[in-house]
């Protein structure tokens, strides 16, 4: 009979993983132990160099200014009625290591619900559903490399991890680069979150400064009166600065 390791487990867990990390050290291991679906499914071979990354592109799909419609970046006007939650601004830049824009960017998001559920059908949380929100959003970047999106803050969530294994509230990031074959993701999170501590997840990124990095700020100019709260989130794609991301090697 397996048991279902406790919080206090995986508390354990991550606190011996930091201890034994080596200082400056930003992607974390890809077998992480206290993720225990990381364990299970990592790599082990090594990755398969593609040769030619100009020949998978001529057989990817392609994307350009026009696919993008000017309601992909407001979540809460999506559908016929207003999302639950609470509104909030979110927007960033997306840098190169040396703070410079990175124009025509393709930034996509997906979420949770205010309820911490997400509309997929491998979500089984008994969070209600809201009619009104799907929870995805895409735009390109500006010539400041700018991104804004206007969506609700996601709710926490319970997940299989462990037992009573909760994920805080972020947003998923993909950026794809100037090719697909480029795709970046990553999480923002928000600031304050109690659930930091706990989620093996976040933890897995032992470098404080690193953690940081995936917090947003909030910003009490993004917030528009009567509307939404704002946050601020930059992301670095590379150089001492860079944003973790999912699949970074």
């Amino acid at each position: 009979m397996t048991t279902v390791p406790t919080q206090a487990d995986i508390d354990l867990e991550i606190q011996q993983y930091a201890d034994l990390a080596v200082p400056g050290q930003v992607h974390p291991d890809r077998g992480y132990p206290p993720y225990r679906s990381s364990v299970l499914r990592h790599p082990r071979q090594p990755l398969v160099v593609v040769a030619d990354p100009d020949a998978v592109e001529l057989s990817g799909p392609v994307f350009g200014a026009t696919d993008i419609t000017d309601t992909d970046a407001d979540l809460t006007v999506q559908h016929t009625g207003e999302p639950l939650g609470e509104r909030i601004t979110v927007s960033g830049r997306v840098l190169d290591r040396a703070g410079r824009p990175v124009r025509g960017q393709l930034v996509e998001i997906w979420q949770a619900n205010a309820s911490g559920r997400y509309a997929h059908l491998r979500d089984q949380h008994p969070a209600p559903l809201d009619p009104n929100f799907t929870g995805v959003g895409r735009c390109l970047t500006d010539d400041r490399g700018g991104y804004r999106f206007t969506t609700v803050k996601p709710g926490p969530y319970p997940w299989r991890n462990h037992d009573n294994a909760w994920r805080p509230a972020h947003i998923h990031f993909s950026l794809f680069g100037t090719s697909f074959t480029q795709r970046l993701v990553t999480q923002m999170y928000f600031p304050g979150d109690p659930l930091f501590r706990y989620d093996p997840i976040l933890q897995s990124v032992t470098d404080g400064a690193a953690r940081e990095r995936l917090v947003a700020e909030y910003r009490h100019e993004l917030s528009a009166p009567e509307f939404s709260l704002g946050y601020h989130w930059d992301i670095v794609l590379d150089g001492p600065a860079a944003t973790w991301t999912e699949d970074g090697e």
